[in-house]
């Protein structure tokens, strides 16, 4: 159940906040919000945005090429490979284009379930609720850290059945992983837990076309932005997708993952972006 809380002055500023929500610690679905021009994002969550952009520049337009990623993948997903099920780790904030729109747009028997761990999804939940009468959407309250809570919650098992193929969505948050959280064993519980036919869809942040000085620049940026970010080469990333069948053209940048058109693209280093999407079997 969604419930609907007061709002109270926010204690940095003269923005208002929700009560609970902990605007002096910056977030990650709230600093991507800002990225995308939304307005749900605080104080603290503009300043960490914009120390990780004095690092990287291009961040706003690799967050824009990042969402028309999962706009063509879940597509492909939908009309091609005939998937119905969706489970969205990390959904963030609301935005145009959400899963469940593209997905139901073309299957509105379609049914996605959105995870999250900020409070003030939830609160914008009931807009990422707005299912197609055929379909279904959930929101879960729950972090991509404890995949059991996810695989087991009562809310999930009522949306989708794992017996079936399912599309397993970690678009833009494995970064926020250190590999002292062990982020490819979570993934492979994760992928472990769905049937064959699935599909596992991500993108990740990569150091591939960083110099040593710039390396350095970027950990310092992500150190003073307050959230944990790790970014990973095309090799650490592609690890993520063992044992899975790659759908083709495979790990690459978001920009060239099955673009709708062919456009002249920016070299590569300026989003700094990979993308994969891999069938289990």
């Amino acid at each position: 159940m969604i419930t609907v809380v007061d709002r109270k002055e926010d204690v940095v500023g003269s923005e208002f906040a929700p009560d609970g929500i902990d605007v002096t610690t910056p977030h990650p679905a709230r600093r991507y919000d800002y990225w995308l021009g939304g307005e749900n994002n605080y104080e603290a969550d503009r300043e960490s945005a914009e120390l990780v952009a004095e690092a990287f520049p291009t961040i706003r337009f690799a967050a824009l090429e990042n969402r028309k990623f999962l706009r063509r993948a879940v597509t492909h997903l939908t009309e091609e490979a005939g998937i119905r099920q969706f489970l969205d780790i990390g959904a963030g904030l609301p935005t145009a284009g959400n899963v469940h729109e593209i997905a139901q747009g073309i299957a509105p028997e379609s049914r996605i379930v959105y995870v999250d761990n900020d409070p003030i999804v939830l609160i914008h939940a009931r807009s990422l609720l707005d299912s197609a009468p055929e379909g279904a959407t959930a929101y879960l309250d729950a972090d991509a850290r404890d995949p059991e809570k996810i695989l087991s919650h009562p809310d999930l098992l009522a949306t989708l059945d794992l017996s079936k193929p399912v599309a397993l969505m970690l678009v833009a948050i494995m970064h926020f992983f250190t590999d002292d959280d062990r982020p490819h064993e979570l993934v492979r519980r994760l992928c472990s837990a769905l049937a064959p036919g699935s599909y596992l869809v991500m993108t990740h942040a990569t150091n591939d076309h960083l110099t040593q000085e710039d390396l350095t620049e970027t950990r310092e940026a992500n150190e003073r932005s307050g959230i944990p970010f790790q970014l990973r080469s095309t090799a650490e990333f592609s690890r993520f997708f063992d044992g899975l069948e790659l759908v083709p053209p495979g790990v690459t940048s978001v920009m060239t993952w099955r673009p709708e058109t062919w456009r002249a693209h920016p070299r590569p280093e300026a989003v700094s972006m990979l993308a994969g999407v891999g069938r289990i079997s």
